[in-house]
């Protein structure tokens, strides 16, 4: 993990590494792949908590842990900017990694995917490949999306392409308060 900061290098370090390789179709082996990727999601989010870098909230949409939503955020110029976020278990899985999917974000920038899928082709997937199966949910959250996000939103909200929710509401509330009334 060369050329990864001392920082991400400690949180990478306190994520558990999962054992199990196993997939959505290899019923009791997924199963029990699901508790270590709990497991390892607490601990990278007790690890964020506890280093007051709190970033995202995600959890299975579905009984089968095969679908995953929630919201993640980034901080720029003291504001939080927040983004829905989603994405499927590949059949594939652990040997591919799951593809994560910002839609509101969707062709906003050349770095993403059709349908809000972030571009982690040349960075993040051979890390992956490498690491697999000991990399789950968590490790594609820290060093997958974490990077993702403090490289293109800042760019995006300083392009104008994000804009905060507050700037967002203030036209319309502009607009609403200079109508006429009857």
């Amino acid at each position: 993990m060369e050329g990864w900061d001392k920082g991400t290098k400690s949180t990478v370090g306190e994520i558990p590494l999962l054992a199990t390789r196993a997939g959505p179709r290899d019923g009791e082996a997924w199963r029990q792949r699901l508790k270590e990727e709990y497991r390892a999601l607490i601990a990278y989010t007790s690890v964020n908590k506890a280093k007051d870098n709190d970033w995202f909230r995600i959890a299975a949409a579905n009984p089968e842990g095969t679908r995953w939503e929630g919201t993640c955020w980034y901080v720029h110029n003291l504001r939080r900017y927040e983004f829905p976020l989603q994405f499927d278990i590949p059949v594939a899985y652990p040997q591919v990694a799951p593809e994560i999917e910002l839609p509101t974000l969707d062709g906003k920038t050349h770095k993403m995917y059709r349908g809000g899928k972030i571009c982690l082709t040349v960075h993040f997937k051979p890390l992956w490949a490498k690491n697999c199966p000991r990399f789950g949910i968590a490790h594609a959250l820290c060093l997958g999306l974490a990077p993702w996000l403090a490289a293109e939103v800042p760019i995006l909200i300083d392009s104008g392409m994000v804009k905060h929710k507050d700037d967002e509401a203030a036209p319309a509330e502009a607009s609403a308060s200079a109508a006429p009334s009857s």
